[in-house]
């Protein structure tokens, strides 16, 4: 999801009653990830001489009567797959070798499994948008169903997505700057931190600057990395496999079946990036093409972690990393790319997710207030947030257990039970008893999936602290 989380993918108001709301498609990838993030790129509306912002969907308001635009909605259907494409694919494909060999080689069916129900929830909120035609973002649709309710416990797990993804991406950062920076003795009279975690806050404090720009299009072009991450990562595996002198000679378990509750969360995190397809829906020159376009995107994606996650067990069995990256031979040249990929990928994310939560603060700040006042307060607010988030990265700094939470508690949530909830009441009398049947199955195998795999997740976590605390 760092996103996949990423993404507000509420339709948010620009700071200015002025101003329209602008949501532009980002080919992250967050959920990288996911988280993941994955995600929504607004470039935050600018209130000089009480000009428009240009956007892809314009909503304003015109004598308390909604007017849609759709300028710009001119996304083709290979662009639609590779944005997509792009926001599916982060942090979740740097844990699918670990999950499958701590799952065994038959929890390829769970991965598998996820990606068609995630294909078919994302048809859902088509077929949601379909329905309400002035809906423009995920929120939207939980307002359309379920009243204000809906739109409150949809902006709730799109911000705790967020939040929880970037923790995970600076988890990975920190993680990542270890094996870069190898051999680098740093120490600040005073504080009781480590090399790499100073290295760590040092990063951070480098992209605080970021989370004071109103204008994000400067940098935005800088989230499309996402889909060249993803091929240069599988490029240092199948080097490795090639070149590397490593065999793929370990034999992978047939199940756990004790591991799958937490592997789950990994698995279904790879597929966070359900709150942006509306923005993606609405882009398209023909939505009426949405369903094909989830189909070959989540195919595809599917058959790279499937590969991805057999090749990274083959190759190291049970010592394989969280992060793939992290057990590629560290003298490789592709391997230092990738590793700085790796690194650079949360540094050019934390502006971007932090936008719609700037955004909707800007709007909430009373008008008498100025320009340089209300950025002083949004800088200073997302400023302060980003050095909680890294305070909870170095205190909770287990990559695998955070990953899986935030997707059993957050992700299968957004993914799967909400899309369904949303259909049956948007559908209801209409809908038939197949279809209901088959909504209200996925709800209840989404719950007990993500009730079980937080539990786990929680558990092994709280283990893991508890261990470093004893030592």
């Amino acid at each position: 999801m760092l996103g996949k989380l990423r993404k507000s993918m509420a339709k948010l108001p620009c700071p200015e009653s002025n101003c329209l709301s602008n949501h532009q498609v980002a080919s992250e990838t967050v959920h990288g990830a996911n988280l993941a993030l994955t995600q929504v790129k607004c470039d935050v509306c600018i209130e000089e001489n009480d000009q428009l912002c240009k956007c892809d969907y314009v909503q304003s308001m015109v004598k308390g009567k909604d007017v849609d635009q759709q300028a710009g909605a001119d996304s083709s259907f290979l662009h639609a797959v590779l944005n997509m494409s792009g926001m599916l694919i982060g942090l979740g494909q740097l844990s699918t070798p670990y999950a499958l060999e701590n799952g065994g080689w038959a929890s390829v069916f769970l991965l598998v499994g996820l990606g068609v129900i995630c294909t078919y929830s994302s048809h859902l909120l088509g077929k949601c948008l379909e329905r309400n035609p002035k809906s423009q973002s995920y929120a939207d649709i939980g307002e359309n169903a379920f009243g204000r309710k809906g739109r409150v416990l949809a902006a709730t797990f799109i911000y705790l997505e967020i939040f929880m993804a970037l923790v995970s991406y600076t988890i990975s950062l920190h993680d990542n700057l270890i094996t870069v920076f190898s051999g680098t003795r740093l120490k600040l009279p005073g504080a009781m931190l480590s090399t790499s975690q100073l290295i760590t806050v040092m990063a951070i404090l480098v992209a605080i600057p970021s989370l004071w720009l109103r204008d994000l299009s400067s940098i935005s072009f800088l989230s499309s990395g996402g889909i060249l991450m993803s091929l240069v990562i599988f490029t240092s595996v199948v080097c490795t496999a090639i070149f590397g002198g490593v065999k793929t000679n370990h034999s992978i378990p047939v199940l756990h079946v004790k591991k799958i509750p937490a592997i789950s969360g990994l698995y279904i995190f790879s597929y966070a990036g359900h709150i942006v397809f509306p923005n993606l829906y609405k882009a398209m020159k023909d939505p009426s093409k949405f369903t094909k376009v989830s189909i070959v995107s989540f195919a595809s994606v599917t058959a790279l972690y499937t590969a991805l996650a057999f090749l990274g067990a083959k190759l190291f069995g049970p010592q394989v990393n969280p992060q793939i990256t992290l057990s590629l031979p560290q003298h490789h040249f592709v391997t230092k790319i990738a590793l700085w990929a790796t690194v650079l990928t949360p540094m050019t994310k934390y502006a971007l997710e932090f936008a719609p939560f700037a955004i909707q603060l800007e709007h909430n700040l009373p008008d008498s207030l100025s320009s340089r006042m209300k950025l002083i307060i949004r800088g200073s607010v997302g400023s302060i947030l980003l050095l909680v988030i890294l305070a909870f990265a170095l205190s909770v700094p287990y990559f695998e257990h955070v990953l899986s939470l935030t997707g059993s508690l957050v992700s299968v949530c957004i993914c799967m039970i909400l899309p369904c909830a949303f259909y049956i009441k948007l559908s209801w009398p209409q809908i038939s008893k197949h279809l209901l049947i088959l909504n209200l199955s996925l709800i209840a195998f989404g719950s007990l999936l993500g009730l079980l795999g937080t539990i786990s997740s929680a558990k092994l976590l709280i283990k893991s602290l508890l261990r470093a605390h004893s030592t």
